[in-house]
């Protein structure tokens, strides 16, 4: 992942790790224990990553709590319980979208180096919520652009990591009309700004208070909603994305 000039504030809950936590030869993470509720969660000190030659060690400043980890955590839906186990789970130590430091880099490692400030999404690999992250050099990890806090860039990754996949299958090309149900969501927000450096012709479909700063996010077109129901808009779309209720779902079809 390359080093972005745009990201997308997502609401969700935050990690800060302090400093001056954890022991020379351990760190503190929040591990989960059994697979059933926020209660099983434990802070405790466990041992500190050692990196290989193309792996870099990242001091964690900020993570996240998203839906990716409840659902892990919770094992609902049951369908998880086939990626975590169904009783104890695989993964101990959750989190997946970070933001933090530098702290040390493999022999092999020559895009990072110790004290740069950096964010990512450490999917499949997890690990976020504990003081010390150990990630590959080739993967989603980036330096954060200047100016941005580790607030912002944290929960920037998980959406849009999704909405860039779903773009990807859908091979979305320039200029073609994309219609975006549900701009304001994490993935939906993302999808539009995305799109817009595509220079794809992006409609955004939004509640009224979120009108301006859907238009901000780069939509060439607003729906608002309560007043307008796009199901019956007569504009025709090469792709509609759905990222909001089931509801337009069955109206799908009439926007191709």
């Amino acid at each position: 992942m390359r080093g972005h000039d745009r990201f997308v504030q997502i609401q969700t809950h935050q990690l800060h790790h302090q400093e001056g936590l954890g022991a020379q030869f351990g760190y503190e993470g929040r591990r989960l224990h059994q697979v059933r509720s926020a209660g099983v969660v434990r802070i405790e000190e466990i041992p500190k990553p050692t990196v290989s030659d193309h792996e870099v060690l990242v001091k964690v400043h900020v993570a996240t709590v998203n839906r990716t980890d409840c659902g892990f955590r919770s094992a609902k839906p049951f369908i998880v319980r086939g990626f975590s186990r169904l009783v104890r789970p695989k993964v101990t130590v959750l989190g997946t979208e970070f933001a933090g430091v530098v702290e040390a880099v493999g022999s092999g490692v020559t895009s990072l180096q110790v004290a740069d400030r950096v964010f990512g999404y450490s999917e499949g690999r997890w690990g976020a919520h504990a003081q010390y992250l150990k990630i590959p050099q080739d993967g989603p990890i980036a330096t954060m652009p200047t100016g941005v806090p580790f607030e912002l860039a944290a929960p920037s990754t998980e959406a849009s990591h999704y909405a860039r996949a779903s773009i990807r299958k859908m091979e979305i090309l320039s200029e073609q009309d994309v219609l975006v149900n549900g701009a304001t969501g994490a993935i939906g927000s993302a999808a539009v700004q995305l799109l817009n450096t595509m220079s794809a012709n992006v409609t955004a479909v939004c509640d009224t208070p979120n009108v301006e700063l859907v238009k901000g996010l780069g939509a060439d077109r607003v729906i608002d909603r309560p007043i307008e129901d796009f199901t019956k808009d007569n504009q025709t779309y090469h792709v509609v994305s759905l990222t909001r209720s089931a509801r337009a779902r069955s109206a799908a079809a009439n926007a191709f």
